[in-house]
């Protein structure tokens, strides 16, 4: 699955583009660009990809994504339609690195060019300051050129300063890898998106990287710092939040949504990954909400 490099238009009065995607225009394919990319997810949920990340998004969420870095989000078909009551709704801003080249030589932006080299690996804004940038980046749109520019830089010196951030890629991967061996990987994480929330193969994913089950697990591990059931376990508690924070849906049908044939098995997978059973996972994220 190689990255495709994806053009960024500027108006003749902006050095950034700022936009709204609703629907539709949220879709996307495994791309980069030579722009960082600060990205508010007002409403939706699904699974991010970014370097070698792969990982749950919800509505609320904040990513930096660095220049090249190659990356794709994967909504939940019920946020890409074109029904304006359900729609999902996101806030983009792309900007170069060198936004602001006269004064990157001052000492007030070392926190700032810090946060930005570190944006090469990926970095998801954690509360309480994501909810703080939301709430600017909601306004950004509607600003004139030069309160979006001053926007823009107090977002990420407020992010800089708070250091509530953490790295999502382990490596950064140059956006022209088109190894085989990286290939066949890819591959393998298709199939798993595709097939997590129903029964996942061991000898299938084994097979796509034409190994053994028992090569194939020693090598992923090694590739992605977990094993491949933990990656699997992951993806599923990942859906399960989301379904639990955006929807009613009751605890025993996401059990089997999610690919768990117990509601016990699930509850216990569910605490292991999260510290929370889904219910008191819930609970919680309902008094942030009224917050």
């Amino acid at each position: 699955m190689k990255a495709v490099l994806k053009n960024v238009s500027t108006s003749p009065e902006c050095s950034f583009t700022v936009r709204r995607d609703i629907g539709e225009k949220m879709r996307n394919n495994w791309h980069y660009h030579p722009e960082l990319e600060l990205l508010y997810i007002k409403k939706s949920s699904g699974t991010w990809l970014i370097g070698d990340y792969i990982g749950p998004f919800a509505s609320g969420d904040v990513v930096l994504i660095g220049a090249n870095l190659p990356h794709s989000f994967r909504h939940e078909e019920t946020f890409v339609c074109e029904q304006k009551d359900v729609s999902g709704e996101a806030v983009v801003a792309l900007f170069k690195q060198d936004i602001t080249p006269m004064l990157t030589a001052l000492p007030e932006m070392r926190k700032l060019t810090h946060l930005l080299s570190l944006s090469r690996l990926g970095l998801k804004v954690e509360a309480p300051t994501a909810t703080k940038v939301a709430r600017m980046m909601e306004e950004l749109p509607e600003q004139s050129p030069g309160s979006r520019l001053l926007s823009l830089l107090q977002i990420l010196f407020l992010i800089a300063d708070s250091g509530d951030y953490r790295l999502l890629s382990t490596q950064s991967i140059p956006a022209n890898t088109a190894h085989h061996e990286n290939e066949r990987l890819k591959a393998v994480m298709e199939y798993t998106l595709t097939h997590f929330k129903n029964k996942v193969s061991l000898e299938e994913a084994a097979a796509i990287m034409h190994m053994t089950s028992t090569s194939f697990c020693r090598y992923f591990k090694i590739q992605k710092g977990i094993t491949y059931v933990r990656f699997i376990t992951e993806l599923r508690i990942g859906h399960a939040c989301n379904l639990l924070i955006e929807s009613d849906t009751s605890i025993s049908e996401i059990c089997y949504e999610c690919g768990y044939n117990t509601l016990s098995h699930f509850i216990n997978m569910f605490k292991l990954i999260t510290g929370k059973t889904p219910m008191e996972y819930k609970k919680f994220h309902c008094r942030l909400d009224i917050r």
